[in-house]
This record gives structure tokens, sequence and C-alpha cells, in this order.
């Protein structure tokens, strides 16, 4: 039987400042076909395009990556302010209900950075739109200067419960990750598992309780040499093996 297809949620862009399109990062693409195994699609960040069943009928994944904007708050009962930065709408209304349903029948979903936001807004958490300007939180944002090497470099610990999903995945309670992120999870709700934390209590890692399949998502960033990292790449063969699975029985 082929591999299976894989959903990368795809970011809305203006190159060159002017010219607008959907992309995403080749990281995310090399992550997804030579350590998950599967096919890689991009999909456009707008529910102009298609419609969630018409993604869950040509999927058998989904990846919901980084990006700039962030969740809108209004998703999670909250009024907007300038330190939520910016947005994206179209997004938003194409990936929270999308999770929404992934979760419901169990296809398999992945989320990153701002795709871990997203799984958890869609599950009824909600954000801090800075935590560095938390009492006691490092600054978890991307350095502004040096290379793509500087930026993705190893930057802080996460530990997580012992027995839990990561830790059974990993082979150990405590990794080191990179952070490139401002916001991050303030009420968890009660849907979540939270099952890693960076040294400042901030939320790494999460699951969806009872859900019918796959939903380990982190707030750092594991497709970043995801071939030759030891913890990036068994969260990517573990995402793949749960594709494989579901493709394999749908």
């Amino acid at each position: 039987m082929g591999r299976f297809v894989v959903g990368i949620v795809g970011n809305f862009n203006l190159i060159n400042d002017e010219y607008p399109a959907y992309a995403a990062g080749k990281m995310n693409c090399d992550a997804l076909s030579k350590v998950s195994k599967v096919i890689p699609i991009i999909l456009p960040s707008s529910p102009e395009f298609t419609t969630v069943e018409e993604l869950i009928s040509i999927c058998d994944g989904f990846l919901f990556t980084g990006g700039r904007p962030n969740v809108h708050p209004s998703n999670y009962g909250v009024k907007e302010t300038v330190a939520h930065g910016d947005f994206d709408r179209d997004r938003d209304a194409l990936t929270l209900p999308l999770i929404k349903r992934a979760v419901s029948i169990g296809i398999p979903i992945f989320g990153i950075c701002r795709g871990f936001q997203e799984v958890a807004v869609a599950m009824g958490a909600t954000l801090h739109p800075e935590i560095r300007d938390l009492d006691g939180r490092m600054n978890h944002r991307m350095p502004p200067d040096g290379t793509l090497e500087e930026k993705f470099a190893i930057r802080h610990p996460v530990n997580f419960r012992n027995g839990g999903n990561f830790s059974k995945i990993l082979g150990s309670t405590r990794i080191e990750t990179n952070t490139l992120h401002g916001q991050g999870i303030a009420e968890v709700g009660n849907r979540l598992v939270i099952d890693g934390w960076a040294s400042d209590g901030t939320p790494e890692a999460l699951y969806v309780k009872d859900a019918a399949g796959y939903t380990n998502s982190v707030q750092w960033h594991p497709e970043w040499n995801a071939e030759n990292d030891a913890v990036s790449k068994l969260l990517f063969e573990a995402f793949g093996e749960a594709v494989r699975d579901y493709g394999n029985a749908k």
C-alpha cells in the first residue's frame, strides 16, 4: 500500500510585500516525508477554498504549523488588545473547526507552536498574549537576529509527566528544546492534558483528553532538523505511525 497523505495548513504571506501566497516551510515537508514517511500536501489556510469534510476525506492526518499571526482572542472569549499581535482570521476559521472535527473522529493531528495554541483553543483553553510579561517567565520568543541555526538553537528544558504520552514516546521525562513563541496557555479547560512544561512553568506539550486518535502537540519546533535530532525524530515517527494506523483502518 502507498504512503498516506498529511495536510499541512499553510500560512498566508505576502512575498516581497506584494504577492499573496499560501506557504509552509520546507522543513515541515521534509519532516513529514523523510521521518513520518507520509506525503505532505500544503493546504490554503482559508475556508474560501474547501470545507472541513472535504479535507477530512482526502487527508489521513493534519499538521498545524507555526506562524506569525496569533489566534484571535475572540475565539476564547477575550477582547482584542495591542498585546495580542497580528491575526489571521481566515486560518482561525478553517483550523479551529477542523481540529474539533478531527478530534471527534480520530484522524491524527500534530500541532506545533501556533498549531499547539490552535489545538488548545479549539478544546476550550485561553491564551496569555505575552508570556514574557508574566512574573517568573522567561522570554520564549525567537531571537530577532542571527542565522536560522541560531534562531532554532536549543534554549531550555522541558519536563514531562512520568508515564505520560510524551515520556513514553521519548523514553525520558526531560529533554532540551528550541523556543520561538510569544503566547502561551493561560486556562487549560477540561479537554486538555498538559503533559510537559518549560522550567518556568509554561505548558509545552499537550494532548486531548479521551480523544479518539493521536493529538500530541508541542509548543516548540520539532520540524527543525527532524531527521537528525533524536527528540524530533521520535515525535514525527510516532505521528507517522498514527497516520498509517488511521489510513489502514479507514
